[in-house]
């Protein structure tokens, strides 16, 4: 009766024998990580690009300067000098000497009125941005909607029912509080302030607050607020700069008593003949508490915007 052997089994072949197990693919998030980080390195080409429109946004400010250094004759130059004059001191005591502008005055009504309408903006639209955004309520999404179709209606018709409620119903002609009052809330500031929290604040957070026992004021308060910083620094700053520089309304409303500074500023052009190295100067001056203001708030801004920036 046979049997049945079985072969043996060499050593050298069985560690020969390539091993069935699969091979370990490479972290595919890592490498995204490494492609990104490599396709966000600046290049030459973004330099030259960024270097082009630095100097395009400095270019008017540098052209009213070199009006503004000059004289009467400077503008109407064919063959114009890229070099300042010498008379920008000079220009500039005209316009602060002058007792039709009233720059001083014009100034302070300026940092009043842009102060006040800047935080009134900041702090009703990060109110209602945090009830459009985290609170549940009905007719919320048909109300802002309607918030947001007002910002498609011109502002010049507006203009006469807004001079007549102003001047007539309240008697505030010639009063800052004309100015102010129509630009306390802002519906751009809604949308914005909205958009931002419905992102960058978690619902987690405003569960856990709730959890704790918070009110929805404390809520808004210790956990809306905080995570809005970023986003009001920007609406403030963009509000200010606009309120600053606003004169349409101003213009129709105040008087040359009690100007803001592109009011009064404006006064410079009333005479037969128009100096434009003065207007210019006094254009140049209006200009240089806003770039204070960059160069103050600037530090902070941005740091407050990488505070807010989501992490990947």
């Amino acid at each position: 009766m046979s049997t049945i052997t079985e072969k043996p089994v060499d050593a050298a072949s069985e560690q020969a024998t390539p091993s069935l197990q699969p091979a370990k693919r490479p972290n595919s998030r890592a490498r995204r990580r490494t492609i990104a980080m490599s396709s966000n390195k600046p290049t030459t080409l973004g330099y030259i690009f960024l270097g082009i429109v630095i100097l395009a946004s400095l270019f008017p400010l540098y052209w009213t300067f070199l009006i503004g250094s000059g004289d009467s004759s400077t503008i109407n130059k064919q063959d114009i000098d890229w070099l300042p004059g010498g008379n920008f001191l000079k220009n500039a005591a005209s316009v602060l000497e002058n007792p039709s502008v009233n720059f001083w005055k014009a100034l302070m009504n300026s940092i009043i009125v842009s102060t006040v309408v800047s935080f009134s903006v900041v702090l009703f639209s990060t109110l209602a941005g945090y009830a459009f955004a985290k609170l549940r309520f009905a007719g919320s999404k048909g109300l802002l909607i309607f918030v947001i179709a007002t910002m498609a209606v011109p502002t010049q018709l507006g203009i006469v029912p807004l001079f007549i409620a102003m001047s007539q119903w309240l008697g505030l002609s010639g009063n800052l509080l004309a100015v102010i009052l129509p630009a306390l809330v802002s519906a751009f500031g809604v949308f914005w302030m909205t958009q931002f929290l419905s992102q960058a604040l978690p619902d987690e957070l405003i569960e856990a607050a709730r959890v704790d026992g918070a009110n929805m004021i404390r809520t808004f308060w210790y956990v809306g607020l905080p995570a809005s910083r970023p986003a009001a620094a920007m609406l403030g700053l963009f509000m200010f700069i606009t309120t600053w520089t606003n004169f349409f309304w101003p213009f129709i409303i105040l008087d040359s008593n009690n100007p803001t500074l592109p009011v009064a500023l404006s006064l410079l052009q009333n005479n037969f003949f128009i100096d434009y190295s003065i207007v210019l100067a006094g254009v140049l001056l209006s200009t240089i508490p806003l770039l204070i203001l960059f160069v103050v708030a600037g530090k902070q801004l941005v740091s407050g915007i990488m505070q807010g920036a989501v992490k990947g």
